[in-house]
C-alpha cells in the first residue's frame, strides 16, 4: 500500500497526459503560454500504462483520475483508458477536461472503458468565458457537456472557479443552471497554482462567500463527513435533492488529514501532494530498466514521507515551482 507516517493511505492516483493546454485560463497561464514539456520528456503510453498496472495491481490503487493540461490533446488517450480498463482488478477511471474536445471524443471514450468525466466551466456568460480563458470556445465547452452526459459519462461534474469582478456574481445562476441540465457542480476555490505566482488570498473568493451566495436562492442541507469519505469536497443538498453542489476549499477549509490521493506528472515524477515542493523521479527507473518490484519500492518511500498537510496556512508556506497545469489537477 501507499501509506504514509499519519497512516493516510493513498488510493486514488492522478495521471497528467500532458503540460499543454488549448486555454489560457488566467488563473492559471499567461496569455503567451508557457514552455512546454518536450517529447522526451514526456512519458510514452506504454511506460503511462506501465505505471498504473504497478499502482492498481501492486500498490493498493483503485481509482485514476487522467487531467493535464488538456488530457484530450494526448493523442493515446482512448487507447490508455482501454488498456488500463483491462487490469485485474479494474480501476474506476475519470478524466478531467476543459471539455473542448469532449463533443467528438465522448462516445469513445465511453466505449473504451472510461467512467465518467469532470468538465471545467467557470460562467455562463461566452464574453466572460472569453476574457477568463482568452479564447472563444464557450460553446464548445457546453456542447462537449452535452456529449459527455448523453454518452452516459455520469455523473458529469463541472467544475468552476470564481473570480472577484469576472465571474464572482454567478454561483446562484450556475447551480440553477447545473440543476436544470443534471449536472452537479463544484466549486472550488482559486489556489496559488498559477504560473505568474500572481496569487493573493485577499483576492480569492472563500467557501463561505459561495456558500452564502447560493442561500439567496437555495436551501443547502449538509450532506455530512460521513458521506463526504476522503473526497475533496463538501457536499450539500440542493432544495432538499435530490441535486448536491459541493465546494472544494483547500485554501480555507483544508481536507489534508483525509487526503487519499497520489500524483504522477507527464513527465514521471511523482508528487505527492498538490503543493509539494519536491519530486520522486520514476521515469529515470523506468528508462534504466528497474522491474515493477523497485519502481514500487521507490513510489512507496515517496509517499511514505508524505507531509501532514499542504502548508497554505504556513506564513512560510512557498508554492510550488510547477503551475498546475504542469503538474495534473
Amino acid at each position: 500500500m501507499l501509506i504514509d507516517t499519519y497512516g493516510r493511505i493513498a488510493t486514488d492516483l492522478r495521471v497528467s497526459l500532458t503540460d499543454r493546454c488549448n486555454l489560457r485560463c488566467t488563473y492559471c497561464m499567461p496569455e503567451e503560454g508557457l514552455e512546454w514539456l518536450g517529447k522526451s520528456a514526456l512519458l510514452s503510453d506504454d511506460e503511462i500504462v506501465r505505471l498504473i498496472r504497478i499502482a492498481v495491481t501492486g500498490l493498493g490503487v483503485t481509482d485514476i483520475r487522467f487531467t493535464g493540461g488538456e488530457p484530450l490533446l494526448r493523442p493515446g488517450l482512448t487507447g490508455i483508458v482501454e488498456r488500463c480498463a483491462a487490469l485485474e482488478p479494474r480501476p474506476r477511471m475519470s478524466l478531467t477536461t476543459n471539455g473542448i474536445g469532449l463533443g467528438r471524443t465522448a462516445a469513445a471514450l465511453k466505449a473504451a472503458g472510461l467512467d465518467r468525466v469532470n468538465v471545467s466551466l467557470d460562467t455562463l456568460r461566452p464574453e466572460v468565458f472569453k476574457t477568463l480563458t482568452r479564447r472563444g470556445r464557450h460553446a464548445d465547452v457546453l456542447a462537449g457537456l452535452a456529449a459527455a452526459r448523453a454518452s452516459g459519462l455520469t455523473p458529469v461534474k463541472v467544475n468552476a472557479v470564481l473570480m472577484p469582478g469576472l465571474n464572482g456574481d454567478e454561483a446562484p445562476d450556475l447551480l440553477a443552471w447545473a440543476v436544470e441540465n443534471d449536472y452537479e457542480l463544484r466549486f472550488i476555490e482559486q489556489m496559488p497554482l498559477d504560473a505568474q505566482h500572481g496569487w493573493k488570498r485577499d483576492g480569492m473568493i472563500a467557501a463561505g462567500d459561495i456558500l452564502d451566495s447560493l442561500r439567496t436562492r437555495f436551501t443547502l442541507t449538509p450532506e455530512g463527513r460521513e458521506a463526504r469519505g476522503a473526497a475533496p469536497a463538501e457536499r450539500w443538498i440542493v432544495d432538499g435533492g435530490p441535486h448536491r453542489v459541493g465546494v472544494i476549499a483547500s485554501v480555507t477549509r483544508p481536507f489534508c488529514a483525509a487526503c487519499d490521493r497520489t500524483r504522477l506528472t507527464a513527465d514521471g515524477q511523482i508528487r505527492s501532494c498538490l503543493f509539494a515542493t519536491e519530486e520522486t523521479d520514476l521515469r529515470a527507473a523506468l528508462r534504466s530498466g528497474a522491474p515493477d518490484e523497485e519502481i514500487g519500492r521507490i513510489w512507496r518511500r515517496a509517499m511514505w514521507g508524505k507531509k501532514a498537510g499542504s502548508g497554505l496556512d504556513d506564513p512560510a508556506f512557498l508554492q510550488p515551482e510547477r503551475p498546475m497545469s504542469a503538474i495534473g489537477g
